[in-house]
């Protein structure tokens, strides 16, 4: 069996132990198609912009607060992420706080040196005592986009969620060498 075929069998496996219940914890998240990233990427960047405008209305449009009422709505859309990413010989190794979320409900996205990693999980039921100022609870969902330091070698990434934190082992793509080409005259 060849190496993307072993690949495609242990993602049918995993997401069979997933629908079955066999495999309880899923520490693999899914790897997902960068397009679908994209896409969340931009329904957060608009959900937070109306939050944004929200903010902006309710202290009567005044001018000069916009960048705090896009962060404070920011907050709210999306949970923060804290991320590290470390060189270690031929790898790039990320870590990313991400408490609270089980490996199916986070989606990798890996093309040359572009990093994208996104999760979502159900909103639990809301208290609903007094009116809701602000909350940094609600978000039940993140999105990261990273630029890494070198391209990447999709097919042999690797992702592990252990106690919050996500793990992704990220092999450096081979580099191609410069070819000389020689010039004839006629």
């Amino acid at each position: 069996m060849g190496e993307s075929s072993q690949a495609i069998q242990k993602q049918t496996d995993t997401t069979a132990k997933r629908e079955t219940g066999e495999d309880a914890r899923g520490l693999e998240p899914v790897f997902a198609d960068a397009e679908k990233l994209w896409d969340k990427m931009r329904d957060a960047t608009r959900r937070t912009a109306e939050k944004a405008y929200e903010y902006f209305r309710a202290r009567g449009g005044e001018l000069g607060k916009e960048l705090e009422d896009w962060f404070r709505a920011e907050k709210e859309i999306l949970r923060t992420v804290p991320v590290e990413i470390r060189e270690k010989d031929s790898k790039i190794l990320v870590s990313a706080a991400i408490p609270g979320f089980n490996a199916d409900q986070i989606e990798v996205s890996v093309k040359d040196d572009c990093l994208m990693i996104s999760g979502e999980r159900e909103e639990s039921e809301e208290k609903t005592e007094g009116e809701l100022v602000m909350s940094e609870w609600k978000s039940n969902r993140f999105f990261r986009k990273l630029v890494l330091p070198s391209p990447v070698d999709e097919a042999r990434v690797k992702a592990r969620l252990r106690d919050g934190i996500l793990e992704l082992t990220l092999p450096k793509a081979e580099v191609e060498e410069p070819r000389q080409v020689r010039v004839v005259s006629d």
